[in-house]
């Protein structure tokens, strides 16, 4: 079971994630969009869409620290392990309410809003679920290790396997003591991995650089005054 969930899962979660978004590319360009609807409400969304971003943007930056970051490296540099620990889980749990919050705003907005309900997909209810659930086992992980328990050092036994997993040397039995929430956090996030690349998350991994190569775009007028022909009344002449 650990080699099933601890190897395996996360590589094809990988293969799904990578596959998928060279897929979307070749044969679904026009569909690689955010599906944005502003044009059909503004006030909801001017809440909801910064609280999200500004949370999950939090987020990632936390993950990619607590996870690509080895433990030894954050003692070099002078940061002890109680002021990476008060940090951590201050921010993550600030960041994990203020993600949970604009979410509820941009869900309750697109379940009562007429225009926006008809605008979404199937995958956008899929992602919306998955990214819940992740984000939910996140927070309840952090709160119930560190706010309401002893305490839990992830970057002992989580960060190492996913080190091992991103070189190709999996070290399954690093999870197997990893307390039930921080393990179903870690599988929600790989469900939510491969379900990625099949809807508007896509958009995250985009940059708009072509705007700064692009040439500009010519606009001419119609105005009769300007070189087109007024018409005519009735049938002109055959020449």
């Amino acid at each position: 079971m650990n080699i099933l969930l601890w190897v395996v899962l996360p590589y094809v979660a990988l293969v799904v994630f990578i596959g998928g978004h060279v897929w979307r590319y070749r044969y679904d360009k026009f569909g690689w969009t955010t599906r944005s609807s502003q044009l059909h409400e503004n006030r909801l969304l001017r809440i909801g869409s910064p609280l999200f971003h500004f949370g999950i943007l939090l987020v990632v930056v936390g993950h990619v620290v607590g996870l690509l970051i080895p433990h030894g490296w954050t003692e070099a540099a002078g940061i002890t392990e109680h002021t990476y620990h008060v940090t951590a889980v201050a921010l993550g749990t600030v960041a994990g309410v203020c993600t949970l919050g604009g979410l509820a705003v941009l869900v309750y907005r697109r379940r009562t809003v007429g225009p926006v309900f008809s605008a979404t997909t199937r995958n956008d209810k899929l992602m919306y679920v998955m990214l819940t659930l992740a984000l939910v086992l996140g927070l309840a992980a952090t709160v119930d290790a560190n706010i309401a328990g002893a305490g839990y050092d992830y970057r002992t036994t989580i960060s190492p396997w996913f080190r091992s997993v991103l070189s190709f040397r999996p070290a399954p039995a690093l999870m197997s003591g990893v307390p039930l929430l921080y393990q179903l956090h870690a599988l929600s996030a790989l469900a939510l991995f491969a379900v990625w690349p099949f809807t508007r998350l896509v958009h995250m991994l985009t940059a708009p650089l072509g705007y700064l190569t692009r040439p500009y775009i010519v606009y001419r007028s119609r105005d009769a005054q300007l070189g087109a022909r007024p018409p005519r009344r009735g049938w002109e002449r055959v020449r």
